[in-house]
């Protein structure tokens, strides 16, 4: 009877300590952004090349906070200073980009994602089930601050966008292209969660790699005496994101079609060509 007794309170303890669990995980992000650009008979302008992909790049480096439960968590873009454009610089503007706004919400345990995003000043809530890929998992391992981390990867068929502009005269090119993930997680931290839309494994992801984006775990706090509050966003016109996907397609037209007149009107001769990679 007493170990019984024993037992059963090992369990009860276990399941409270389960229910209470929380944490919070600072991620930084890092992209290369494919950009190709070139002037004049297709030679290339060096200067505004370097300043668009330097510009890209900064708009790339973001930091994010995941707050996060057994299975339900947020993943926000923390408020940070702009990069400063100077005087005679270029200043990028990234569609969906949501101004820093964005709210994600991932329910693991019923495997569906709540995302609220902005476009042009809309408000969008995309509510979609989570995709489930078939991770390949390693016995390779390394730290990440004092966790081991095992290595997993998947990879999938995607179709990639590029936008081809010459001279105001925009081009839309479609490709079939393989994409691998490389996701480093652990299970020291048992929950199927990761940063952005990365989860399905056996342990809280630290890092990803795909494609040109990197995604890094800076900081993990764990069980704080503050509770943590994990709310759905609910505001939004709400979509699929199917919806969504047409949506973003429509305003990247719109916004070439405004580049394209803008070229139109410009009166000094010179002619322009670039290719952004989506």
């Amino acid at each position: 009877m007493i170990r019984l007794i024993t037992i059963l309170l090992f369990f009860l303890i276990s399941s409270l300590h389960a229910q209470n669990f929380q944490g919070k995980a600072i991620y930084k992000t890092h992209r290369n952004p494919d950009l190709k650009i070139s002037t004049g008979k297709n030679a290339p302008n060096a200067d505004l090349q370097k300043k668009l992909h330097e510009q890209m790049k900064k708009m790339f480096q973001k930091t994010y906070t995941l707050n996060f439960t057994k299975t339900n968590s947020t993943y926000t873009q923390n408020k940070e200073l702009e990069p400063e454009v100077k005087n005679g610089g270029v200043k990028v503007m990234i569609i969906g980009n949501g101004g820093g706004n964005d709210i994600l919400y991932k329910n693991t345990g019923e495997k569906r994602y709540v995302n609220k995003t902005e476009i042009s000043g809309k408000q969008f809530l995309i509510k979609d089930k989570l995709k489930e890929y078939e991770w390949e998992m390693s016995s390779e391992t390394k730290k990440i601050g004092k966790y081991t981390c095992y290595k997993a990867t998947r990879t999938r068929e995607e179709e990639k966008t590029s936008y081809i502009m010459v001279d105001g005269e925009n081009e839309e090119n479609k490709e079939k292209v393989i994409v691998k993930t490389t996701v480093w997680y652990t299970p020291q931290i048992p929950i199927n969660n990761g940063p952005d839309m990365y989860w399905g494994l056996p342990g809280l992801i630290l890092e990803a790699h795909e494609g040109e984006q990197t995604i890094v775990c800076v900081e993990l706090v764990l069980n704080s005496s503050k509770k943590i509050e994990i709310k759905e966003p609910k505001k939004g016109k709400k979509v699929t994101q199917q919806k969504f996907e047409e949506v973003m397609k429509e305003k990247t037209q719109e916004m070439m079609e405004r580049f394209k007149n803008n070229r139109k009107s410009n009166k000094n001769g010179e002619s322009m060509s670039f290719e952004i990679k989506g």
